[in-house]
């Protein structure tokens, strides 16, 4: 049954990104931890800061007779014992986290057995900070005067990032503060877990260099864990339930318009410094599977992957505000991935559910490795191999990376144990082999055309314009009375009033004057306010009436939203029910082709098993049709056997009475002989006559030509009568190999084998066998009555599936030769004898020496002689 091939929406043409030629290997490094209290062999040994050597156990040499050897393995970098953790992020995670400052991508993960330290490599512990606490304290660091407000940039859940206004983020805050709370920044540190409390000290901090400072920066984090082959969203706010609890709900991977893959549906926090970044992730952390087992007693039993993203927008062309267009916004990222280790069951004891999680870790890890190698092969052989990237969900989530779209570093962990001596050896071949490939470097991102400096000339700006309203002034924000004294100076001053003369007529009209002209003054100052305070009242009233239609406007809005978001959740439950349905269709596809191969398989064994049936019958119509001629010659011998037998009786019948017939005539002859001569005794004989002889008249037994007498004849020159046989097959238009051997004697008889188109053989050979159909063998042997009788063995010459021949044999002839002696009869002749008692021996023949016989016995038969067939000699005439 052929299935009509599925639809296939075509893919959307790859975005054209700038060729890079150069390459850099992937980088590898190695940490060996420290040797527990427990453990007393030691089988790894850090020769210098890039070499380390394995020595095998004593165990392992007596149990595989020392095959084992003492084996080097190089690395960019070996981190010994006493490597701190701040040494260890200087070399590996430092540059990552400068390139995603600067718009690169970047990977991290740790591999190596279970209980080897990747976890602790990874996160650390109080006052020992691991690589990702690090990574965030040195991003926000180097962002943190740079940081846009909450809610500025935003994602797309298409793996994209939009950028909206302040106001539009001001709103966005306000709604979110009120509908949905999210948890604010931590003022301080002694809020925090007391696990996660003081995992970097302040004089171990570092800071990037060549921050672009005209940009603004907002850290997203995500976290989400790899658990049997499903991913889950460690980050995801569910409802627990105590009663019926509701088991978390697996992502998918989806791919971007970039062809960049994605976990679609998981969550991303929003964070503005380091210790609410990793609040987030030790929330997520406490959700991740642990175990105890014999090897660790918290062993990761998932794959982790912290994802570090980090969007970047430059400022306008003022410096003042984010520029609003969405393809100036970068996005960069760093995954920092926690693999889970490798392990053996039987040393880790695990029972149940322990050992389907151990055999999907190891399936990965496997698939990690086939990838890594296959890439390798691609790279160094010139192949073109498709890498087996969707076998597992965490290459699938990570080809990316590998096909150059960041950088790649992996941190191989070790312990020294002997316990872990093969499993090491594993690791460091799969180390050994990850750094043979090599990675596209990443292009550098373009710089947009605006001038830089941007930010520090509007801040400076801000500054002049401060200051200058201040000197012409004063703030604008300054109190009433302030502004109430700035009124007064500023009407004209009054006169000198002190009168020392009753009659002085200057000084009061002077002041009079002032006054008026301070009251006129002040008069136009009251209608300018009044102006003033009537063209603001009717701006307000303007500005109100614009409010009020804004507010009726936005209400309307709200409703259109209101109603948009009731078709947007409608959308996304049919969208949910579309998925569960083509994820129910593609389970029932994968149903139906497993069903459809398993028809196929049996309809292939039923058809080769209907091909056997058949050569078999059509060897067994042949063997039918071969028996049926043999039985068909058979029966038509049998059939010409018991007629020649009856023939022969009924002559030998014929004979006897013919040979009665003849005596009854005789004896009356005589008796009449006898009359006469008793009648005719007194008379003499009358003289011959010289004259012709007349002929005798035919007797009754002359005048039947088909009865033969039993009596020999009296003429000893007649002839047997040739006997009737059976043509034999090999007189046919076959071609015979005729294989007589040299010990072959020449009896004389009469009776030989003549074979025409017969190639004559002393010894048969594959040459002569190979030109011929038939074959016969001339046998000869001493009967048990002591003469030699030849037997001619006939058979088929068959070829054979080696390219030879074989001889089947089919049938054996029979010639012999018997010497027979029988009591002969006389009988007296009618003519030309006397009449004495005294007979002689001439007159009478023996018939059985003249007999030829022929015997013919088939192959197979128990009935004796086939036929035998009696000449005899004709009766002469009286």
């Amino acid at each position: 049954m052929n299935r009509q091939a599925k639809g296939k929406t075509p893919r959307r043409p790859p975005p054209k990104k700038p060729s890079s030629n150069q390459k850099d290997p992937v980088g590898v490094y190695c940490r060996v931890r420290p040797l527990g209290a427990e453990d007393e062999e030691c089988c790894i040994e850090v020769i210098s800061s890039t070499t380390i050597q394995l020595h095998a156990p004593e165990g392992f040499k007596t149990n595989r007779n020392g095959e084992y050897k003492e084996t080097q393995y190089s690395f960019k970098k070996v981190f010994g014992v006493s490597v701190s953790q701040m040494e260890l992020f200087e070399y590996v995670a430092k540059p990552l986290v400068d390139d995603l400052i600067h718009g690169k991508n970047g990977l991290l993960f740790t591999y190596g057995v279970t209980g080897s330290g990747k976890t602790f490599t990874m996160t650390g512990s109080p006052g020992q900070g691991g690589l990702l606490p690090r990574a965030l304290d040195m991003i926000f660091n180097s962002i943190g005067p740079y940081q846009a407000k909450r809610y500025v940039f935003k994602t797309d859940d298409k793996n994209g990032m939009d950028v909206q206004s302040e106001v539009d983020a001001l709103l966005e805050r306000q709604r979110r503060e009120n509908n949905l709370p999210v948890p604010k920044a931590t003022p301080s540190r002694q809020k925090l877990d007391p696990e996660i409390a003081d995992m970097i000290k302040t004089e171990e901090a570092y800071k990037a260099d060549g921050v672009d400072e005209d940009s603004s920066y907002s850290i997203f984090v995500s976290y989400i864990e790899i658990y049997n082959n499903y991913i889950y969203d460690l980050l995801e706010e569910t409802q627990e339930d105590a009663i019926k609890p509701k088991p978390p709900q697996s992502k998918i991977l989806r791919e971007d318009q970039n062809h960049n893959m994605y976990v679609a549906g998981c969550m991303e926090v929003e964070v503005k410094s380091a210790e609410e970044a990793f609040q987030v992730f030790w929330k997520g952390q406490k959700k991740r599977k642990i175990a105890n087992t014999r090897l660790n007693r918290e062993s990761s039993r998932s794959h982790s992957v912290f994802i570090i993203k980090l969007a970047q927008a430059p400022l306008d062309a003022d410096g003042d505000n984010i520029l609003q267009d969405k393809s100036q916004v970068n996005v960069s990222q760093l995954c920092l991935v926690d693999l889970a280790g490798s392990e053996r069951t039987g040393r880790t004891g695990a029972e149940g559910t322990r050992i389907r999680e151990a055999g999907n870790i190891n399936q990965s890890l496997l698939t990690l490795r086939t990838c890594i190698e296959t890439l390798r092969e691609n790279q160094m052989c010139g192949t073109n191999k498709m890498v087996p990237y969707r076998d597992s969900k965490v290459t699938h989530l990570f080809k990316n990376y590998f096909d150059g779209e960041g950088k790649v570093k992996m941190v191989v962990c070790v312990n020294p144990k002997a316990d872990d001596y093969e499993e090491t050896l594993l690791v460091m071949r799969f180390a050994e082999m990850t750094q043979e490939v090599e990675v596209a470097r990443p292009v550098d991102r373009p710089i947009c055309g605006f001038t830089p400096g941007r930010r520090n000339r509007n801040q400076a700006f801000k500054e002049e314009l401060s200051r200058k309203l201040e000197e012409r002034g004063g703030p604008i924000d300054r109190d009433v009375t302030s502004v109430i004294n700035h009124l007064v100076h500023s009407l004209p001053p009054l006169p000198s009033s002190e009168i020392t003369d009753p009659h002085d007529d200057i000084t009061l009209p002077r002041l009079i004057e002032a006054l008026q002209n301070r009251h006129r003054i002040r008069q136009m100052m009251i209608d300018e306010y009044n102006k003033a305070a009537n063209m603001m009242k009717s701006m307000l009233q303007q500005l109100d009436s614009n409010l009020i239609s804004k507010d009726n406007y936005m209400h309307e809005q709200n409703g259109k939203l209101a109603e948009k978001d009731k078709i947007i959740q409608a959308n996304k439950a049919e969208m949910e029910r579309l998925e569960k349905k083509t994820k129910m269709q593609e389970h029932k596809i994968d149903i139906l082709q497993k069903t459809t191969k398993i028809y196929e398989d049996d309809k292939r064994s039923l058809r080769q098993e209907l091909e056997t049936r058949d050569h078999r019958l059509q060897r067994e119509l042949s063997e039918k049709r071969r028996m049926e001629q043999r039985m068909h010659g058979v029966v038509s011998d049998t059939q010409h056997k018991w007629e020649k037998e009856c023939e022969r009786r009924v002559n030998a019948m014929q004979l006897e009475m013919q040979n009665k017939l003849w005596v009854k005539d005789e004896k009356l002859k005589q008796l009449k002989a006898i009359v006469t001569e008793s009648k005719t005794s007194g008379r003499p004989d009358p003289p011959p006559r010289q004259t012709q002889p007349q002929p005798q008249r035919p007797s009754r037994e002359e005048r039947l030509p088909a009865k033969r007498s039993a009596s020999p004849s009296p003429v000893p020159t007649a002839t047997p009568v040739r006997p009737l046989h059976r043509r034999s097959r090999s007189a046919g238009g076959e071609k015979w190999v005729d294989h007589k051997p040299a010990s072959s004697l020449d009896l004389g008889t009469v009776l030989q084998p003549v074979i025409p188109n017969a190639i004559q053989v002393s010894a048969p050979s594959e040459k002569a066998l190979s030109k011929c159909d038939r074959y016969v063998l001339t046998h000869q042997e001493v009967a048990s009555d002591g003469e030699i009788q030849t037997k001619l063995i006939k058979g088929e010459v068959i070829k054979t599936r080696g390219g030879g021949q074989a001889v089947q044999f089919t049938d054996i002839e029979t010639l012999k030769q018997e010497l027979t002696t029988a009591s002969s009869r006389k009988r007296k002749s009618s003519e030309g004898t006397p009449a004495s008692g005294d007979g002689t021996d001439g007159a009478w023949t023996d018939v059985e020496t003249r007999c030829s016989v022929a015997v013919e016995m088939r192959a197979g038969s128990n009935m004796g002689p086939g036929f035998e067939h009696h000449g005899i000699t004709k009766r002469r005439k009286p």
